[in-house]
């Protein structure tokens, strides 16, 4: 026996159905959900519920009434979901931390940017707010579309009149399948202005709208980091912008700063966002932070962060920025509904699709208004016909047995439609006095000069871009208000780790073993020459200082070695150590080879293309090359020179192109030339001779000779002196030089040069690790041949020296930072007999060139 088919079975291709059943869910998401229309701005929940107020009658004007009243409207009539759904959307309209203009006016608790959830709709009240009464405004004269509802019980708008540009100036949010939609709320004026200038010039470019409009306009306010995220949204249609709290540091009676946050990214829950900082405080990610409390109130908003004394406010405040919501980003999507078409849009299109749909809503309102003068022109055209034909008309009326014939009578005795005939039976019969018929008169022409002016309106389209210009300068006028979110221009789009680094002074050591570290320049107190000093840094029996500078710790560190190779470091990298400590091994910064130390350092700023390094080999070649040329260096270092075999790098010094260059010796010589006898040569390039030397002699130092400097030059038994640089007359590259110091056993060899203008203050490390700090003013001045003055002790016992010399920045002094050495000299007098009294000069030789 067979089976008979069952007729309501019906067999398909399941993978068929779900392509296209889940396609139609898609669309339906993404028309009827998701995506807000270009032309009003409004999703349809959002319409609806303002349809459904509007409907009601709850305008800004009249009482509040209940919100569940208004969701069972909507959802009774228009919206086929949750009352839940409907209730929240309305929540967000009415919230003024979420609607840069609400739609909504709300009466009751509806939540709070603490993230408070609003009351019960059976609690809460609300009604329209007067803008929202403008995106309604002619909705009743044939201005837009309506559709049949869920069940075909109803019409509902299919897009609102929106008497001004919603789109832009809310904004909107949404997530539909496959896409999603990120709009920002803008300032009402600016985009008013912007729709305006459309009108006008509709050739503007986008770059000429973004002077108008300058970008969003958050209702938390806050401020947005530079504008290039702005600009690709505006031109693309998608971009992403950062946004930051405004913040203000404030310094309290006891010297603690205060960091108090006064405004919110847009979308950060406060609430969420003080657990965040308590908790990275807790978990000791964050340092520095004593007291965290919220103490906004009625007046606005105000977070509380307590700044430990020790700790630097900047510094923790771009560590919030980084760690915290107090900045966030935001990715602007410009994607809209366009005849029903989900389209990325950039800033013009939104203004101009919006002005077309005014253009249409003004056409249909003025077209309507037209068939309304034309319908009552009509009738009283017939009234008037009545009036002067009064004896007939009643005549006729009173001779006709029914209405049907006394209408009939009227169409065919006085040529009348049948509308004009019923108004002249339906007419009562006070419009007979002769103040009426003077009324009806006045009527019609006034009418047929509106009619007459409607029609103008609709011949010529830049009279309706007119009507539109007016009716959105009313509305700007209205409810026009300040710009609340700044923009701030540079950049400033991203916080790197080397934002979060307080710029301060700083010294950095390095010893002859290669221990480094950084301390800062204020750990050191100024002192007077002659003093025993204080210890510098920790260091083994077989080690001592070699290098010192004084840089900043934002500042790129250059680092030479004795090989010509050069490596680079940032002076935060390099890690703090207490005064006593001797720093880490630079081999754990750099990538130092084994047989290669560093003997150069030198901090830059910046690397600009017309300034040069200036190099100097202890075999006296010199070398000047581009300081751009070292901007870009691998982590295991570049070559800076070519050394000849058995030759070191000595000095590295940075200059403009146009100084002079002075070179010494340990046999107490020195050299003055222009830096331009050195031509500039490639990075790989050897040099040239800088100084002829002896067999015994090498050269201790380079330096950039500044106008009206002195020379100071430090001996290795720790005297030392200046001399004024107008003694040493300019020579030819490659010379032997002339003598600058008087070198015997007492003051030893010569330890270092320096240029300097009595202004700086000189610091002194000895082998033994103690360090001093003197004003170089308080180094005598005297000429080119004396041994100069005691300017440290040092122990004999131990065989100590000097080892480096470095200048740093004046240090003002006070009386209780002054200490002396009551067992050493404050003030070593010059010994007539070390002074010598004839001016030695070597005989100069020409220059040799040096091989590139």
């Amino acid at each position: 026996m067979s089976e008979t088919p069952n007729p309501r079975v019906k067999e398909i291709n399941i993978s068929q159905e779900m392509r296209s059943s889940f396609l139609d869910y898609a669309m339906s998401v993404i028309v009827a959900r998701a995506l807000p229309d270009v032309r009003d701005g409004l999703k349809p929940v959002h319409r609806r519920i303002l349809y459904a107020m509007h409907d009601l009658g709850m305008h800004s004007d009249k009482a509040y009434k209940k919100s569940a009243r208004i969701v069972g409207e909507v959802i009774g009539k228009y919206h086929p979901h949750g009352d839940s759904a409907v209730y929240d959307t309305m929540v967000r309209m009415a919230q003024n931390f979420n609607y840069r203009y609400m739609l909504v006016d709300g009466h009751g608790n509806f939540g709070s940017v603490d993230g408070d959830a609003a009351a019960a709709m059976r609690y809460t009240e609300a009604r329209m707010s007067k803008i929202s009464m403008e995106l309604l405004r002619d909705i009743n004269k044939d201005t837009i579309d309506y559709q049949d509802n869920y069940d075909g019980s109803e019409r509902e708008p299919i897009v609102m009149p929106s008497r001004f540009p919603n789109l832009l100036v809310n904004g909107t949010s949404g997530i539909a399948v496959g896409m999603a939609t990120n709009i920002p709320p803008h300032q009402l004026g600016e985009v008013i202005d912007g729709v305006l200038a459309i009108s006008k010039d509709p050739d503007m470019t986008i770059m000429e709208l973004m002077e108008i409009i300058t970008g969003p306009d958050f209702p938390t306010a806050g401020m947005i980091l530079g504008r290039s995220g702005i600009r690709k949204a505006y031109e693309t249609g998608r971009g992403s912008i950062t946004l930051r709290a405004k913040v203000e540091i404030e310094q309290k009676s006891n010297g603690k700063e205060v960091i108090i946050v006064r405004e919110l990214p847009y979308q950060v829950n406060k609430a969420k966002l003080i657990e965040k900082i308590a908790e990275l405080v807790r978990d000791k990610r964050l340092d520095g932070i004593t007291d965290l409390r919220d103490e906004s109130d009625r007046k606005g908003m105000r977070i509380v962060i307590e700044v430990r004394k020790d700790a630097n406010a900047n510094v923790l405040l771009n560590n919030l920025y980084k760690q915290t919501a107090l900045q966030t980003s935001f990715g602007i999507n410009l994607l809209a509904l366009v005849d029903g078409q989900p389209k990325v849009l950039n800033l013009k299109q939104c203004l101009e699709y919006y002005l077309d749909h005014q253009v249409v809503v003004i056409r249909r309102r003025t077209e309507f208004e037209l068939r309304k003068a034309e319908a009552r022109a009509h009738i009283l055209e017939g009234l008037r016909i009545a009036l002067d034909n009064l004896d007939a008309v009643i005549s006729l009326i009173r001779s006709s047995r029914t209405t049907d014939i006394a209408r009939e009578g009227l169409m065919t005795q006085f040529k009348l439609s049948e509308k004009q005939a019923q108004a002249i039976l339906d007419m009562r019969l006070q419009r007979l006095t002769g103040l009426e018929r003077e009324k009806i008169e006045e009527e019609f022409q006034n009418l047929m000069q509106l009619i007459s002016e409607l029609k103008a309106i609709l011949a010529d389209n830049e009279k309706v871009l007119e009507i539109i210009r007016e009716e959105l300068t009313e509305i700007k006028e209205r409810f026009n208000d300040e710009r609340r979110t700044e923009i701030v221009s540079g950049g400033l789009e991203m916080i790197e780790d080397e934002d979060l680094i307080p710029r301060e002074n700083i010294v950095i050591t390095l010893t002859h073993n290669g221990y480094v570290k950084r301390l800062p320049v204020s750990t050191y107190r100024a002192q007077r020459r002659g003093g025993r000093g204080i210890q510098g840094m920790g260091t083994n029996e077989d080690d001592f200082v070699e290098h010192l500078i004084t840089t900043s710790t934002h500042d790129t560190i250059l680092f030479f070695t004795n090989k010509g190779k050069v490596y680079r470091s940032k002076g935060y990298e390099i890690p703090e150590f207490s005064r006593t400590a001797k720093g880490i091994p630079i081999i754990n910064l750099l990538e130092i080879e084994k047989g290669e130390w560093v003997n150069a350092i030198i901090p830059v700023s910046e690397f600009v293309d017309d300034w040069f390094l200036f190099f100097t080999t202890k075999e006296g070649i010199s070398k000047r090359s581009p300081l751009s040329s070292f901007a870009n260096i691998r982590n295991n270092g570049l070559i800076a020179l070519n050394l000849r075999e058995g030759d070191e790098l000595i000095s590295v010094r940075m200059t403009d192109g146009s100084k002079e260059m002075i070179i010494g010796t340990k046999n107490g010589l020195l050299i003055r030339f222009p830096e331009t006898d050195v031509r500039s040569m490639g990075r790989t390039a050897t040099g040239v001779k800088g100084i002829t030397l002896s067999d015994d002699d090498e050269v201790v130092g380079m330096e950039v000779l500044d106008e009206s400097a002195e020379i100071l030059v430090v001996t290795k038994n720790g005297f030392g002196k200046r001399t004024p640089s107008e003694e040493y007359r300019r020579q030819g590259r490659g010379g032997k030089g002339i003598k600058t110091c008087n070198i015997t056993d007492k003051n030893g060899d010569l330890v270092t040069m320096k240029v300097v203008t009595g202004e700086e203050d000189l610091m002194l490390i000895t082998t033994g690790g103690v360090l001093i700090r003197i004003p170089v003013s308080s180094i005598s001045m005297t000429g080119r041949n004396t041994q100069g003055v005691k300017l440290i002790s040092l122990n004999k016992a131990e065989n100590e020296y000097v080892a480096t010399v470095a200048k740093v920045d004046k240090e003002e002094e006070k009386p209780e930072d002054l200490e002396l050495d009551e067992n050493e000299n404050a003030e070593a007098t010059v010994d007539p007999e070390e002074v010598g009294s004839e001016e030695a000069e070597v005989t100069e030789t020409p220059a040799e060139e040096g091989e590139e």
